[in-house]
């Protein structure tokens, strides 16, 4: 007797070369709607559901493949003698192969328009159930849900007679795997709105759906296992998506910097921007209109102590000459949107040296979660826009144009420093960063500290609001002349008035960027 095999796609990508080889192989095609006129357009000879049942397709294709024969066929165990009896007994026929795949109910729900009656017609019923059948029954059928998975298949019946048990394993838990990120996404788009369809802040229930990436050597520190696990979905911008050219594999705190190293590259997409980070934080960043190679001397030159084991992250393809200069320093990770075959050729000599390209962030997607004991913390990215219009000149002397760009180009940087956060800069250059000081005072002394004999003429940006006058004194007395701030303390007069005697401009945000 033929195999027979169930055959029901809403993405057809790839079906009808699949179908064409089942039958091949002497399969018999049972197949419903949509997918048995595309396989019949196609010259197929197949077996449809309503005339394989005996029952026809109703409430507008909602019940076509839940029927017995159809479940039965699938569940069957083939060495329990008594389910033989029993489906012969009811004329029912043994399926070997189920390719089933979903209603496109995430494509539809990011329609910005969708109704949500629409949203739930794209929900489906029999493509769940007939899959998880076939998943449960692994060890007699051969479940197929990704198109990606067509030729293998094919092959390994072709080689061997049939897929083999650790083949039908290996499918049954990507069944598993579909399906549960189907019904999180149903559940969480459901939980995200009532039923007038209005939406909710927040959604009752949020899921996050990972998959393994890659182990990983360690975690943070050698006792600590650890593993990268990707979304199912990711943008291009984004470190699963990374294309790496050579190096040691990235260890869990080389994607943790270059997480940072990037979100703060995407900042600056015109011009040449050149940024080092050591532990999340930048220790340099430069900026020049016309040569890259003068980006990255600036960038090195605000902490070439620190950049030493650090990311060098760039927002332009690295060219060559600048290719020679890293080569010269102990870096654990490059990342760039692009090279030059010189400048990989360049690094080449360096075979333990990490080189990643991936484009710059366009918009974050999604949320920023952290883990905690017993639950999550869920928040919108920080990608907010500084908007000139608001900013506010709160001192008698306002900055001049250069230490407005200056303070402009210093906001954005602190954004990306531990809190408390200070950075020192020109309208080019990061010359110091404070960065994670319990006492804001002592970030400004460490910052200052860094920037050395180029902190006269300065500025200053602070992620919170000064909460005493002495950060001001300091600043001051090391040359400082113009601070940006978000302003919002009890004591801003203070604060106010301490720069008004030095004759320091400040510049209220009245944004923080407070990060943890």
């Amino acid at each position: 007797m033929k195999r027979k095999a169930l055959v029901s796609v809403s993405n057809k990508e790839g079906i009808v070369e699949f179908a064409k080889k089942l039958k091949e192989l002497d399969f018999d095609i049972i197949s419903t709607g949509g997918t048995a006129k595309t396989l019949q357009k196609n010259g197929m000879d197949v077996i449809e559901v309503s005339a394989y049942t005996g029952f026809p397709e109703m409430l507008d294709g909602r019940v076509k493949t839940l029927h017995p024969k159809i479940h039965a066929g699938i569940l069957a165990m083939r060495d329990r003698k008594e389910h033989l009896e029993s489906i012969a007994t009811h004329g029912i026929e043994l399926l070997d192969l189920v390719a089933v795949n979903l209603y496109p109910f995430r494509e539809t729900i990011r329609k910005s328009d969708i109704t949500l009656e629409q949203a739930i017609e794209q929900i489906d019923i029999g493509g769940p159930t007939l899959i998880r059948a076939a998943a449960k029954n692994y060890r007699y059928v051969t479940v197929v849900v990704d198109p990606a998975d067509y030729d293998p298949v094919i092959n390994e019946i072709k080689e061997k007679g049939n897929t083999s048990l650790s083949t039908r394993f290996k499918l049954a838990m990507k069944v598993f795997q579909h399906t549960a990120v189907y019904d999180s996404a149903i559940a969480q788009y459901l939980s995200s709105r009532d039923y007038e369809n209005n939406v909710k802040e927040w959604p009752d229930s949020y899921f996050l759906n990972v998959f393994l990436k890659q182990p990983l050597r360690y975690g943070e520190n050698p006792h600590q296992k650890a593993a990268f696990y990707m979304e199912e979905n990711p943008p291009l911008f984004s470190l699963a998506k990374a294309e790496q050219y050579q190096g040691k594999e990235l260890s869990f705190n080389n994607i943790v910097d270059a997480e940072a190293a990037f979100r703060l590259i995407s900042e600056f997409k015109e011009g040449y921007a050149v940024a080092g980070i050591k532990h999340t934080n930048p220790c340099g960043l430069g900026l020049s209109e016309n040569s890259q190679l003068e980006a990255f001397k600036k960038a090195r030159e605000g902490d070439p102590v620190s950049i030493f084991g650090g990311i060098v992250a760039f927002n332009k393809p690295v060219e060559a000459e600048v290719a020679k200069e890293l080569i010269s320093m102990f870096l654990e990770v490059i990342i760039a949107p692009g090279y030059t075959p010189e400048a990989l050729e360049i690094f080449s000599s360096k075979k333990n040296l990490r080189v990643l390209e991936l484009p710059l962030i366009e918009k974050p997607q999604g949320y920023d979660i952290r883990r905690v004991t017993g639950g999550v913390l869920i928040q919108e990215w920080d990608d907010i826009d500084l908007d000139k219009n608001n900013l506010k000149v709160v001192t008698k002397r306002g900055p001049t144009d250069d230490e407005m760009e200056a303070l402009r180009f210093a906001w954005k940087v602190v954004k990306h420093v531990k809190s408390n956060a200070i950075v020192v800069a020109k309208k080019d250059m990061v010359l110091g960063v404070g960065a994670g000081q319990m006492s804001r005072v002592d970030s400004v002394k460490i910052a200052i500290e860094k920037a050395g004999d180029k902190v006269k003429g300065a500025v200053l940006a602070s992620d919170a609001f000064f909460p005493f006058r002495d950060s001001i004194d300091a600043a001051h007395e090391a040359g400082i002349t113009a601070l940006i701030e978000p302003g919002g303390s009890i004591r801003d007069q203070e604060v106010i008035d301490a720069a008004n005697e030095h004759n320091i401009a400040i510049v209220f945000t009245g944004i923080r960027h407070f990060k943890h």
